[in-house]
């Protein structure tokens, strides 16, 4: 099968299309034939040797952590939650940038649901709605999201609002129109930052929630009135000099189903989106990284396999 391989850290230069073997479901495993993946900042730090310390890498290494696609084959003991020809989405165990993935854990993709649509909610579903049980946000409070025009951020916007929390959102002056439609308030982030949030929310912020990891989480503690208290980052990785909750993960695999079943249907509902601003074909994955990693893509870039 096709496949985008790395075997050492590095730039896009380390990426290349390559021919490898399929992957083998092993017991109660699923087998997928990927039709498309979401491309995700973390795409890139594991490839940069980055987060090794949350991620750890095995060469000769296949990028990516979401895919949609169509059941291709089961293991033993599988089970008949899932058949072959089933079209699902959500997690993979093998790398999701190739022609074939072992699915993590998966459901089934609704048929109103595109398969680039569908490949864009994995990561940032569940990040946004891990980030926000962490946070304890309530109806009625004010959440402080920088980041908020990225594909986690505007999920974390769009989950905030419909609990009945105020939004307030960092973004560039070119997307506050944008994050409006969501409904949040923007707010431009640099110098000057915490006197423009106050001036919003003069009561102060109930909770803060770092999507963006620009050296934000000085000023975010401020706002929070000196405390680290429900201030938790997803992207800065200098946490915990910082005492601030690195969140990485950990969602039980049972909630996480959950989780891809509900934001399935809310998107077809219209109550959910993810906007997949580019498609980008399975050889062109390092442009598509190239892109990723300047950091300004309001909402999701896409391979299709």
């Amino acid at each position: 099968m096709r496949a985008i391989v790395y075997n050492e850290f590095g730039g896009i230069e380390v990426l290349g299309l390559a021919e490898t073997d399929k992957p083998e479901p092993g017991p109660g495993g699923v087998r997928v034939k990927v039709v498309t993946v979401g491309v995700n900042p973390l795409d890139h730090k594991r490839r940069y040797g980055w987060v090794e310390h949350f991620y750890p890498t095995t060469f000769p290494a296949v990028p990516g952590l979401e895919f949609a696609g169509v059941v291709d084959a089961l293991g033993d003991g599988a089970g008949d939650e899932f058949a072959v020809g089933d079209e699902v989405f959500g997690w993979t165990r093998s790398g999701a940038y190739a022609e074939f993935a072992l699915a993590g854990d998966i459901a089934r993709k609704p048929a109103a649901l595109s398969f680039e649509a569908a490949a864009a909610l994995p990561v940032a579903g569940e990040t946004a709605q891990r980030v926000l049980g962490q946070l304890g946000l309530k109806e009625g409070e004010t959440l402080l999201l920088h980041g908020a025009a990225g594909a986690v951020g505007q999920v974390a916007v769009q989950l905030a609002v419909a609990l009945g929390a105020t939004v307030i959102g960092t973004a560039s002056p070119v997307n506050h129109d944008f994050l409006r439609t969501l409904g949040a308030t923007p707010v431009a982030y640099g110098a000057g930052l915490a006197e423009r949030v106050r001036a919003l929310a003069p009561q102060g912020v109930d909770a803060v929630f770092d999507a963006a990891g620009q050296g934000a989480l000085p000023v975010s503690i401020a706002l929070r009135g000196g405390t680290t208290d429900r201030v938790v980052t997803i992207a800065d990785h200098g946490a915990a000099e910082h005492g601030v909750l690195f969140s990485a993960g950990g969602t039980p695999s049972e909630q996480v189903r959950a989780g891809l079943a509900e934001h399935a249907r809310l998107a077809v509902e219209g109550r959910l989106a993810v906007p997949v601003v580019k498609t980008f074909p399975l050889a062109e994955a390092a442009g598509a990284q190239e892109l990723s990693e300047t950091g300004h893509v309001r909402g999701k870039l896409v391979l299709r396999v």
